[in-house]
C-alpha cells in the first residue's frame, strides 16, 4: 500500500474542525544568527510551532547557549530572593505588567539594563539584610544580657535579704553536699511548681559552716570558693539543664531561673522564641567549667556578670542605653529596606515575565543546529498547515526588529513521520476535549470523539441524574461561573476548585440536560409536576387505609414525559423500572452503533477500505442481528396495546411478552418461539435467520482480513518489490558545499516485516473481544437505569424524612420547624444528591464513553501537539 507524507499534502483541506485534528506540516527554518533570538521571541508569542530537538546526542552542558541559560537562571534566582524579601517585609507586590517591555519589542540592550537594575537592587537588599541580621544578633545579645543582669541582681538581693542563705524561700531548694543526707533528688524530678522563679541547689557548707557569704562586698563565697555562671536558654530545655547539672555535679550546685515573659525574636528562624534566664552557683572552678560546657551543649548563651551590685547596675544602665540606640538603628534599617523593596515591587512581575521568556528562548535555541559556515541556525518543527502564513509573518517582524537584511527561510518538508495531534478548541470545547485526552490523544487524522462527547456526555449524565430541580441548581451555579469567568479566574489557581472552574461549560450542559430529563421523568425534587391533564383518574371513594384501588383510564395520553398519576401509585416503581431499563438498552445500542459507524470515516481517511468491508460491515451486522433486534422488540412492545380487545370482546394478545426470556431462548431454541413470547408473525423464522447471520459474521471478522493482507503481501514479494519509506533529515557534513544540506534518505524495509502469525493473533483477540463486549457493553448501559432509580429514591427519602414531616405539623412552632427542616433538606440535597450523586453519575458517564463508546473505533495513541508558547511557560511557572 503506498505511503503518504504528512507534509505538503495535496488535494486536502488545509484546516479541519474538531471532527479531526489539524493537518500538520513539518517545516524547516534557516535563521540568521543575529535574527535567531528575535525569531524565537516572535514564535513564542504566537505559540504555533513545536520544535524538534536536533541535538539529541549532545548533552545539556555542551549546547551552544548553555551560558545564556545559566545567566537567566541566576537572574531568576535573584528575583526569587527579592520576592521572598518582599513577603518577609510585608511589602505588597504590584500586579502591574509593563506590556511594552514584556512584549516582543525588547532587545539585548534592554535585557542588559534590566540585569543591571536587578543586580543593583539585589546587592543593596543583600547588604541591608546582612546588616539587619547582624544588628538583630547584637540586639538579641543585649536583650538577653539585660534579662540576665536583672535576674542576677534580683537573686542577689533576695539572698542578701535572707542573710546569705540561698534557697531559704521561694522556688524549690535542696541544701546538701555531695553524698550528704540532705540530698533530695525526688522533688527535682517530680516537682509541679509553676512559678516563674525556681531554684535548686546545696551550698549547705556555706550555711552550716558560718562562712562569710557577703555578696555586696564583692566576694561571693570567698572563703568557700563559690562562683557562678549566668545566661539564657530556651524555656523547654530548662528542665533538662536542671537534671543534667544535678546528676553531673552530684548535687553540688545551686540553680535559679526565671521565665522571660515576652517572646524573643530569633534572627535565624525569624520567629518568636520563649526563653528563661538562669544562674548556677558551684564549688570550685572545675565544677563551674563543667556546668559551662553542659549549658552550652544545650544551646544556652552565657554572659559575664559582675558580683558587685554597683558594677551590675552600671552594666544594666549601659546595656539599656545601647539597646535604645540599637533599636533606633534597626528601625532606620527597616525603613531603608522597605524603601528599596518598594522600588522592586513595582517591577518584579515584569522582570519575572521577561526573565522566564528569555530563558525559554535560549532553551529553544539549544534545540537548533548551528551552521558555522553559513552563520545561521537550522530548526525543524511541526505546525498546523493553516498557520504557516502567520508563522512567516512573525518571522518577517523578527527580521525587522533585528535590523537585518537577511530574511529567515521557511520550507515544508515531505515526510512519513507521524505528526503530533493538534485539535483546535475554544473555552466551550476545551473541557470535553480534556475528557477525551485523559483516555488517549487521537492520532493525527483520526476521528476525534470530542465532537460527539459535547452532546452525548451530558446527555448520558442527565439520564442518571434526571431531576428538574437538581438540574436547575447545577445550571444556575455553572451559569454564574460562565457569566463571571474573568472575575472568578482566581478559582483556577486553587487545586480543589480548578477542576470545577475549568469544566464549567460541562457542568452547564449537564445541568441543562438534567432539567430536560427531569421534565421527561416528571420529577422535581422527587415531586410530580402536573402541567397537563392526567390520563388517569382516581376514584372518589378509595375504600380507606390498606385498600388497593385502581385508577381509571381516561383515554388520553400525557403529552410530555411520565404521567404524574404514577407518582402516587403503589406500582410506580415497577412501571419506572421497566421504562428506564428498556430506555437504557435502546440508548446504549444507539450509542455503540454510532461508535462502530465512526470506523468508516477513519478507514476512508487512512485509505484502509479493507476495514470497511471486512471489519465495519460484519461488526454492524453482528450487533444489529442481536441487539438491534432487541431494540426493535422493545419499540414494538411499547407500541402495542397488549390489552386490546376485538369486536367480540376477546383479548387480541395473550399478554405482554418477556423480552429477556425471548432473547435467551433465541439462542437456546433457535427457530422456535413460545406462544407467550410471540409478538408478530414470522418471528421464529426471523430470529433463526438473525442468529445464523450473527454466527456467520464471526469467521468473517476473524479470517477474511488477515487472509487478504497475506495475499497482497505475497503478491508484492513475488513481483520483487520491497516496501520503501523515506524521511528527510538535515546534514551538515557536506564537504565542499559549505554548509547544511537536505538529505533524503531511503530505507528499504526488510521483506519479513510482515508477520502473518502476529496479524492473525491480533485479529483473533479483536474478534473475541468485540463479540464478548457486545454483550457486556450492552448490559453496562443498565447503569443508566440503576443510578436514575437510586437518585430518585434517595431524593424521595430526603424529602419524606426531613422536610415533609414539618409540613404536617401544627401549632405555633410550625414556622420554626419548617425553616429548620428546609435548611436540613437543602443542605443534604446539595451535599449528597448534587455533590456525591453528581460525582457518581459523572464517573459512570465517563466510563460509558471511555469503554463502551471509544473502544469501537478509537485508538487514542497519538502525541499531543505542544507548541513553544510563552503563555504555557508562564502558566507552568505560576503553578510552581
Amino acid at each position: 500500500m503506498p505511503s503518504r507524507g504528512w507534509g505538503m499534502m495535496r488535494g486536502r483541506p488545509k484546516t479541519t474542525t474538531i471532527f479531526r485534528s489539524e493537518v500538520m506540516s513539518l517545516v524547516q527554518l534557516y535563521i540568521p544568527s543575529d535574527v535567531a533570538r528575535y525569531a524565537v521571541l516572535q514564535l513564542g508569542e504566537i505559540g504555533l510551532v513545536q520544535f524538534r530537538d536536533l541535538n539529541v546526542e549532545v548533552s545539556a552542558f555542551q549546547r551552544s547557549f548553555v551560558n545564556d541559560v545559566r545567566r537567566f537562571d541566576e537572574i531568576e534566582r535573584k528575583l526569587r530572593y527579592l520576592h521572598s524579601q518582599l513577603e518577609r517585609s510585608g511589602v505588597d507586590v504590584y500586579e502591574f505588567l509593563d506590556d511594552g517591555f514584556a512584549g516582543s519589542s525588547r532587545g539585548p540592550r534592554d535585557i542588559d539594563e534590566m540585569e543591571e537594575r536587578i543586580n543593583a537592587h539585589d546587592d543593596r537588599v543583600l547588604k541591608l539584610t546582612a546588616a539587619f541580621k547582624n544588628l538583630q544578633l547584637k540586639h538579641l545579645e543585649l536583650l538577653e544580657n539585660k534579662y540576665v543582669l536583672e535576674e542576677v541582681s534580683s537573686l542577689f538581693s533576695e539572698m542578701a535579704g535572707r542573710g546569705g542563705a540561698p534557697g531559704a524561700q521561694g522556688g524549690r531548694a535542696s541544701v546538701a553536699t555531695g553524698g550528704a543526707p540532705g540530698l533530695d533528688a525526688a522533688p527535682l524530678l517530680t516537682r509541679t511548681d509553676t512559678s516563674s522563679r525556681r531554684s535548686i541547689g546545696s551550698l549547705d557548707a556555706a550555711r552550716a559552716g558560718d562562712t562569710d557569704f557577703d555578696i555586696e562586698a564583692g566576694g561571693v563565697g570567698r572563703d568557700i570558693n563559690v562562683g557562678f555562671i549566668a545566661g539564657v536558654i530556651q524555656r523547654e530545655r530548662i528542665a533538662t539543664l536542671e537534671r543534667v547539672l544535678w546528676r553531673s555535679l552530684r548535687g553540688n550546685m545551686f540553680l535559679n531561673y526565671v521565665d522571660i515573659e515576652d517572646p524573643i525574636r530569633d534572627p535565624k528562624s525569624d520567629g518568636p522564641v520563649y526563653k528563661s534566664a538562669f544562674i548556677v552557683f558551684a564549688h570550685g572552678a572545675s565544677l563551674r567549667d563543667r556546668a559551662t560546657k553542659i549549658a552550652e551543649s544545650l544551646g544556652a548563651t552565657l554572659y559575664q556578670v559582675d558580683s558587685s551590685a554597683e558594677r551590675r547596675q552600671e552594666d544594666l544602665i549601659d546595656t539599656m542605653s545601647r539597646l535604645d540606640d540599637l533599636q533606633q538603628i534597626l528601625e532606620n534599617n527597616a525603613v531603608a529596606r522597605v524603601n528599596e523593596l518598594t522600588g522592586v515591587a513595582e517591577q518584579i512581575n515584569t522582570w519575572f515575565t521577561v526573565v522566564r521568556k528569555e530563558k525559554a528562548i535560549y532553551h529553544t535555541l539549544n534545540l537548533f543546529n548551528y551552521d558555522a559556515n553559513r552563520n545561521c541556525l537550522i530548526a525543524e518543527g511541526w505546525c498546523a498547515t493553516s498557520d504557516i502564513l502567520a508563522i512567516q509573518s512573525a518571522l518577517h517582524v523578527a527580521t525587522e526588529n533585528a535590523g537585518s537584511n537577511v530574511p529567515t527561510v521557511l520550507q515544508e518538508l515531505r515526510t512519513t513521520k507521524e505528526p503530533p495531534t493538534f485539535v483546535r478548541t475554544n473555552r466551550f470545547t476545551d473541557g470535553f476535549q480534556n475528557i477525551v485526552d485523559a483516555y488517549g490523544v487521537p492520532k493525527a487524522g483520526e476521528v476525534n470523539p470530542g465532537l460527539f462527547t459535547c452532546i452525548t456526555f451530558p446527555f448520558l449524565f442527565a439520564l442518571m441524574f434526571g431531576d428538574l430541580g437538581h438540574g436547575a441548581l447545577m445550571t444556575l451555579s455553572a451559569a454564574l461561573l460562565c457569566a463571571y469567568e474573568k472575575r472568578l479566574a482566581w478559582l483556577a489557581k486553587s487545586e480543589s476548585l480548578r477542576m470545577f472552574y475549568s469544566g464549567r461549560y460541562i457542568v452547564l450542559l449537564m445541568g441543562v440536560f438534567s432539567m430536560f430529563t427531569g421534565l421527561i421523568y416528571n420529577d422535581i425534587f422527587s415531586r410530580a409536576m402536573s402541567f397537563f391533564p392526567s390520563g388517569w383518574a382516581w376514584p372518589a371513594d378509595q375504600g380507606g387505609e390498606g385498600v388497593t384501588v385502581e385508577a381509571a383510564r381516561l383515554g388520553g395520553v400525557y403529552p410530555i414525559g411520565i404521567d404524574p398519576a404514577w407518582h402516587h401509585a403503589s406500582n410506580s416503581l415497577l412501571f419506572t423500572n421497566s421504562y428506564k431499563m428498556k430506555m437504557s438498552i435502546v440508548l446504549g445500542v444507539i450509542h455503540m452503533t454510532l461508535g462502530i459507524c465512526l470506523q468508516v470515516p477513519n478507514a476512508l481517511h487512512f485509505r484502509k477500505r479493507i476495514n470497511i468491508v471486512h471489519v465495519f460491515v460484519p461488526q454492524i451486522i453482528f450487533l444489529c442481528s442481536i441487539f438491534g433486534y432487541l431494540v426493535f422488540a422493545i419499540v414494538l412492545k411499547w407500541s402495542t396495546d397488549w390489552y386490546a380487545r376485538d369486536a367480540g370482546g376477546e383479548l387480541t394478545h395473550i399478554g405482554p411478552p418477556s423480552l429477556l426470556n425471548m432473547l435467551i431462548y433465541m439462542f437456546l431454541s433457535p427457530g422456535k418461539v413460545s406462544d407467550s413470547e410471540k409478538m408478530f408473525r414470522g418471528q421464529a423464522a426471523l430470529q433463526g435467520f438473525l442468529l445464523l447471520t450473527a454466527l456467520v459474521c464471526v469467521p468473517w471478522m476473524l479470517l477474511v482480513k488477515p487472509l487478504i493482507l497475506r495475499r497482497e503481501h505475497q503478491k508484492i514479494v513475488s513481483e520483487g518489490y520491497g516496501r520503501i519509506s523515506s524521511h528527510v533529515r538535515v546534514s551538515t557534513e557536506g564537504e565542499g558545499l559549505g554548509g547544511a544540506v537536505i538529505v533524503a534518505e531511503q530505507e528499504e524495509m526488510e521483506e519479513d516485516d510482515f508477520d502473518f502469525a502476529d496479524i492473525m493473533i491480533n485479529q483473533t483477540i479483536h474478534t473475541i473481544e468485540f463479540c464478548l463486549n457486545s454483550i457486556s457493553n450492552t448490559a453496562s448501559y443498565l447503569r443508566l437505569w440503576a443510578l436514575s432509580l437510586a437518585h430518585a429514591q434517595l431524593s424521595e427519602v430526603l424529602w419524606t424524612m426531613t422536610f415533609l414531616p414539618t409540613l404536617k405539623m401544627s401549632g405555633s412552632l410550625q414556622p420554626v420547624a419548617i425553616m429548620c427542616g428546609f435548611a436540613v433538606w437543602f443542605v443534604l440535597t446539595v451535599g449528597i444528591l448534587i455533590g456525591m450523586e453528581g460525582l457518581s453519575a459523572f464517573l459512570h458517564a465517563l466510563r460509558l464513553h471511555w469503554v463502551e463508546f471509544n473502544n469501537k473505533f478509537y485508538d487514542g495513541t497519538g502525541v499531543k501537539f505542544e507548541p513553544f508558547s510563552f503563555k504555557a511557560v508562564l502558566d507552568e511557572a505560576d503553578e510552581q
